[in-house]
């Protein structure tokens, strides 16, 4: 039996949630639309794109930014057009990905440093800072698939799952936000963590495709609890009136063409009891 009640199906791919507050944000990578959903499962296309959207966050003004996967940029959402913010093309070697914004506005960009689905050899990559006016530079070198990043209440460390490495690997955040003395904050396993988020007793929930599970983990990787969602989880996120309820985003492949044709995609949820805490 799974752990998970459905909330959503029939999506495409998705990923990249968001608590803001009333409703998840989300992106549906390969349907190429940005999508919001509430508590009680009201699903709406938010704007559609002509490029994969990966990471989303916030401007402390409110304003949306996305990334444009395949472009390698960072989008402003101004109503219902997309205003460019930061053109990633010149520093990052493949499609960008995730990402997460500080209360500042700073926006740390990860991206795959190979052509994951077309079968290039793995390579080691970088997060790119950028700042609120688009000025971007890297960030840190050496990241083995930067995927997921959660920055902590107090905005001193940016952790970011290594998904590939099996690993979440912390920064400190310097001044002039430039990321220094990385470390281990985990080793995961068997794991292959993507997606994550920061509980408000410092754990992080973790979605691993590979082992069809979402794992909650303390710092130095044990596990603490341990859920089965339906499909294959590859992002998550605590959201809810209390922050209490962890959507599971799940699809039963992340491969671009067969995920269309697919359409299993899917939000699932399940109630915790440590809310969600930091930025989202």
């Amino acid at each position: 039996m799974d752990d998970t009640e459905v909330l959503v199906t029939g999506l495409v791919f998705p990923e990249a949630p968001r608590w803001r507050q009333d409703r998840l944000w989300f992106t549906d990578q390969h349907a190429r639309r940005i999508m919001t959903v509430t508590p009680d499962g009201q699903a709406e296309c938010r704007l559609e794109m002509d490029d994969p959207p990966g990471g989303l966050g916030w401007l402390p003004d409110g304003t949306p930014l996305v990334v444009a996967m395949a472009r390698r940029a960072v989008y402003r959402l101004i109503g219902h057009r997309l205003v460019l913010h930061a053109d990633l093309s010149g520093l990052a070697p493949f499609h960008c990905n995730d990402m997460v914004v500080t209360a500042e506005g700073r926006a740390y960009v990860g991206n795959f440093g190979y052509d994951l689905h077309g079968g290039a050899p793995p390579a080691a990559t970088h997060l790119i800072a950028v700042e609120p006016d688009g000025r971007c530079r890297i960030a840190a070198e050496g990241l083995v698939f930067p995927n997921g990043s959660v920055i902590t209440p107090d905005g001193t460390t940016l952790i970011v799952a290594e998904t590939f490495a099996s690993r979440l690997t912390a920064f400190l955040i310097g001044d002039d936000g430039l990321l220094h003395s990385p470390h281990l904050w985990a080793h995961l396993g068997d794991a292959t963590p993507d997606g994550i988020c920061l509980d408000k007793e410092g754990a992080i929930w973790v979605a691993s495709p590979a082992t069809r599970s979402v794992l909650r983990v303390s710092q130095g990787g044990d596990v603490l609890a341990l859920i089965r969602p339906a499909g294959i989880p590859y992002a998550c996120m605590l959201g809810g009136p209390e922050r209490r309820t962890l959507f599971v985003l799940s699809s039963e492949t992340d491969d671009p063409y067969q995920a269309v044709v697919m359409e299993s995609g899917r939000i699932e949820i399940a109630e915790v009891a440590i809310p969600g805490a930091g930025l989202p």
